[in-house]
């Protein structure tokens, strides 16, 4: 395409090095979803005569006919998917030589990438509601069902397994507000910006920014051409997805242990060992978790490579999108399987009970017992911090306290503190706004199935 220029072809090696059909073929359907709207605004400006126009608009159906077949098979020797296209217009239509009017390869890759990415995240938006949907569900299944809450992974206080799904329901729904974000920053055209600096030619950016469903078309060619802004909001959006994942599969594949085994993971999520007969290893969430630090580099790939880069297109920016598609990929797949796994997952309340019971978690309801005798706080937990010490010294868990024991370290207690001593007392009585109170959670349910409907 460039031979006007120069008097030798590209060496072998340097088009080996430089190709990018690895990367872009992909996006092949978008590219002539650009072109189209290209060539049509192209005879809506008489830049194209109306028949000439046409015809190209029919060449480029032809060649995407062949795309979804899998007839057309790129040639290296182009370089890219953009030139595999146009050379094969040119082919079926002569006229397909005029299609690159008032076009450049920079404002072609930018609209054909954001064509392509947008498509991408509304199907992963799509994913990511249902995996809301399926923590919705599993919180209203499991609202009443005690397990530990912990803080330094030391148990803490009980709380509602329904409590403990909304939490990731609030986490991941922050998650599809950046999604939203990243999709509205994409959403402008920037067809027409040519290689950096606009076109001489009569060409009507608006018109290729309806036709592609654009919000509006890029104000400044030279951002236009430069900007990737687009792509590191997408990456932070998946990097910070992914930090979510990571966390939620390192408390399932804890409580899954048999340590804690409160946990059932579905069989059909988990594999077997080769050579220990009683595994079932929780793989799928480990997968999820081992591939976070894939998409945190490929935020941090571009990062670096976006780095002292000077206005406005340079070569390197053909990278921009290796990493890009590998996120795409791995973020998919994670939100898909997660949540398949989540929507089977159990939960074993006897053995979570078992393991509140063995330790100290209502120590706080037992100080704030104190505070509503008048004691206060800091003197509540003195005195409650101490009695924990004794009890440990004595392997005795409160549960096996008598009430003579408890009135021998804490005189302000009556028999009414005998109540405080249930874990699902403990819970209910936490009905503060947010808070893992039972009445709480089926608020915040609700409050969750609203957002989803809207």
């Amino acid at each position: 395409m460039w031979h006007g220029r120069f008097k030798k072809e590209m060496a072998e090696e340097v088009l080996d090095f430089t190709q990018s059909l690895d990367i872009d073929w992909r996006m092949a359907e978008c590219d002539i979803q650009g072109s189209l709207a290209h060539v049509k605004m192209l005879g809506a400006t008489g830049l194209l005569k109306e028949d000439e126009a046409e015809k190209i608009a029919l060449g480029l159906e032809k060649v995407l006919e062949e795309i979804k077949a899998g007839k057309f098979i790129p040639s290296k020797s182009l370089e890219d998917v953009h030139m595999n296209i146009e050379a094969r217009l040119t082919e079926i239509e002569p006229l397909g030589a005029k299609l690159h009017t008032a076009r450049s390869r920079n404002d072609q890759v930018a609209t054909t990438t954001r064509l392509y990415l947008r498509e991408r995240l509304k199907t992963l938006r799509d994913e990511l509601k249902i995996l809301l949907r399926v923590l919705t569900a599993n919180a209203e299944r499991h609202i009443n069902i005690i397990i530990p809450g912990y803080t330094h992974m030391q148990q803490a206080q009980p709380i509602s397994m329904g409590h403990y799904w909304l939490a990731w329901f609030e986490a991941f729904s922050r998650d599809l507000d950046r999604l939203d974000f990243a999709l509205k920053s994409l959403n402008e055209s920037p067809l027409g910006a040519g290689a950096l600096a606009g076109s001489t030619l009569p060409i009507d950016r608006e018109m290729t920014s309806r036709l592609l469903d654009f919000d509006c078309p890029t104000r400044n060619s030279l951002d236009t051409v430069a900007n990737r802004d687009y792509m590191t909001d997408y990456h932070y959006f998946a990097s910070v997805l992914m930090i979510h994942v990571s966390r939620l599969c390192n408390d399932l594949i804890t409580w899954n242990t048999q340590e804690f085994a409160f946990i059932i993971l579905p069989d059909e999520f988990c594999t077997g060992s080769s050579m220990m007969p009683q595994k079932k290893n929780p793989d799928v969430l480990e997968l999820a978790r081992g591939k976070t630090g894939q998409v945190l580099g490929n935020l941090i790939d571009l990062l670096i490579t976006l780095k002292g880069l000077p206005m406005t297109y340079n070569r390197d920016l053909q990278e921009d999108k290796r990493g890009l598609w590998s996120s795409l990929d791995t973020v998919e797949s994670v939100v898909r399987i997660l949540s398949a796994l989540l929507e089977k997952l159990e939960v074993d309340e006897r053995l979570a009970l078992a393991g509140l019971e063995k330790g100290y978690s209502l120590a706080t309801d037992v100080a704030e017992y104190l505070v509503m005798k008048g004691v206060p706080f800091r003197e509540a937990h003195l005195k409650v911090g101490k009695l924990t010490g004794w009890c440990i010294e004595n392997k005795i868990s409160f549960a096996e306290l008598t009430f003579e024991q408890w009135r021998e370290h804490i005189s302000e207690a009556d028999e009414d503190i005998l109540k405080s001593l249930s874990p699902r007392e403990s819970v209910n009585r936490r009905n503060t706004y947010g808070g893992t109170g039972f009445k709480q959670v089926e608020k915040q349910i609700k409050i969750a199935k609203e957002k989803m409907r809207d």
